[in-house]
């Protein structure tokens, strides 16, 4: 049982990466730190001092850049290879207590998982921003950060109610794209 929840936790994680990069990884970190989680290598520099100032700078500018209409754009440009990326680093960092999985397959699958959380946000973004003006994108990144924030905790505190929010989440996502692609089919006819 144990190892399912270890399965649910690091898709909890990587999930979790594709709405905000930073939050999930800085919750490793800092519980690996305080020896909440066992962290092997090379996955322990998280828990080192450099590698936490680091990732809690980075993640107060995204906070802070997300909120500004104009900058949002490029926050996700950019996010679109450090979503994915902290996905892969966050689900194969559960690869200790997933034995059974080799790592290569373990980065795949955070890098898709937080890939696609990512993408589907980036997707909506524009069409929230068309239809407030920009005005609804600070409140839509707020969310997308508190549930961040949210889905690291469970992941690492209740692994099955994360897993169960993950996939609340991906029927959202799945959702979300058949309605951009039809607005998009729409548009063009």
């Amino acid at each position: 049982m144990d190892a399912l929840f270890n399965v649910f936790s690091a898709f909890g994680l990587s999930s979790a990466a594709g709405l905000n990069a930073y939050i999930p990884i800085l919750a490793v970190g800092l519980l690996g730190r305080f020896e909440y989680l066992a962290l092997q290598e090379p996955y322990a520099i998280l828990t080192s001092t450099p590698a936490l100032i680091i990732v809690a700078l980075l993640a107060v500018i995204d906070f802070v850049a997300d909120k500004v209409p104009a900058v949002d754009h490029a926050t996700h440009v950019v996010g679109t290879v450090v979503h994915p990326i902290a996905g892969a680093i966050l689900f194969a960092s559960q690869q200790n207590l997933i034995s059974n999985v080799h790592p290569a397959l373990a980065l795949g699958a955070g890098f898709v998982m937080a890939g696609g959380f990512h993408a589907t946000r980036a997707a909506i973004r524009p069409v929230a921003t068309a239809t407030t003006a920009g005005l609804g994108n600070p409140v839509i990144s707020f969310a997308e950060d508190v549930l961040s924030l949210v889905m690291s905790l469970l992941a690492i505190f209740i692994p099955i109610l994360a897993f169960l929010v993950f996939v609340i989440l991906l029927l959202v996502v799945i959702r979300s794209w058949r309605m951009v692609r039809n607005r998009v089919s729409a548009i063009r006819r």
